[in-house]
């Protein structure tokens, strides 16, 4: 597991009043998280999320956080992002070196947070073509190789100041493939899969528009 430091402790308790100010959240399911082999996906609406979601969590709840690589290019933003318990991840390139770190995390017992999306959408922002991106089938196959167990996680995509964001742990999702490790077909299947079930949480569709008859 990762050390307990007293600079997080500093920071889930200031930030955590910052945020609760700015961004008061109603949480719902937290019975649904194995206290330890979680891989939390929530749907990426905003550059608060992952820290709306950490800073929800119980401060005894050992989570790693998968961040883009830009956040760490000011050395004293990637100190403090390290010191959290987040590393950099390169969007669109095959980082061995992230899979085996965010591997790693999990099964020295610790807790992961992936945004399956790789990138914040939000009305329209980020889309191609007009539709959203599909899931990173990253996600799965992290889940898969270490026996995660994977858990859905729903986050408003409105962050309006001072306005309530609802943040939803779902149950357990159940990822079914052949083999020990699946196809590439099965993996991306589990991706979407994810990430529906992360959306419909909150009665969305992927991407986040409205779910019929919600």
């Amino acid at each position: 597991m990762k050390p307990f430091n007293l600079f997080f402790v500093f920071v889930y308790y200031l930030v955590g009043l910052v945020t609760r100010i700015l961004h008061p959240t109603t949480v719902e399911g937290m019975e649904n998280l194995p206290e330890h082999g979680a891989l939390l996906c929530p749907n990426h609406s905003s550059n608060w999320d992952p820290i709306l979601v950490v800073l929800r969590l119980p401060i005894h709840y050992r989570v790693h956080i998968m961040a883009k690589e830009e956040l760490f290019r000011n050395p004293v933003l990637a100190w403090i992002l390290r010191k959290v318990g987040a590393f950099p991840v390169s969007r669109g390139s095959n980082d061995i070196e992230t899979v085996r770190t965010a591997m790693q995390s999990i099964k020295s017992g610790d807790n992961l947070l992936i945004f399956p999306e790789g990138t914040v959408i939000r009305n329209g922002i980020g889309y191609v073509d007009g539709l959203p991106p599909r899931a990173r089938a990253g996600v799965a196959v992290i889940g898969v190789r270490t026996g995660a167990t994977l858990i859905p996680v729903f986050v408003d995509g409105e962050k309006k100041l001072f306005h309530r964001t609802r943040i939803i742990f779902g149950k357990p999702y159940e990822p079914h493939y052949t083999g020990r490790r699946g196809t590439s077909e099965e993996m991306q299947k589990i991706a979407d899969d994810l990430l529906e079930e992360a959306y419909a949480l909150g009665g969305q569709a992927v991407g986040g528009a409205p779910l019929c008859g919600k």
